[in-house]
């Protein structure tokens, strides 16, 4: 974890600088709030694996002398396929879509949304298909 979050975080670092340097030449707005998107975009996600990667035992890629056994048995605990991801995503974008043809769109994809938490918390509490 700890590799990881050190990379996010240097992507983070560098598009700080690449904005604050082009808000500095250039003085415009928009492209000035987009790197600096960029730069939470890296900050954001590094700052929570280093936060992780400091609460959790090493894993035996964070660990230079680990050998190859280190790494054996079980990875994780990984979710089954569900549909419920593809129905939320679907919400998402009927809300998006509002801005385009109207606030009844959106109405359709907040109740997909909101079925589609139900669901995948139905869907964990069971440990199976709903």
């Amino acid at each position: 974890m700890r590799t990881e979050a050190y990379v996010l975080l240097f992507i983070g670092a560098f598009f700080a600088v690449v904005c604050a340097i082009y808000w500095y030449l250039s003085g415009e707005t928009s492209g000035t709030l987009m790197l600096l998107g960029t730069a939470f975009l890296g900050f954001f996600p590094g700052g929570y694996y280093y936060w992780w990667s400091r609460r959790m035992k090493p894993r035996a890629e964070d660990d230079s002398h680990a050998d190859r056994a280190a790494g054996a048995g079980v990875v994780g605990a990984f979710p089954s396929s569900s549909v419920w991801p593809f129905v939320l995503g679907v919400g998402a974008t009927s809300v998006a879509l509002s801005l385009v043809f109207g606030f009844w769109t959106a109405t359709i994809g907040f109740v997909l949304a909101g079925a589609a938490v139900l669901g995948v918390i139905r869907e964990s509490r069971r440990g199976g298909l709903v």
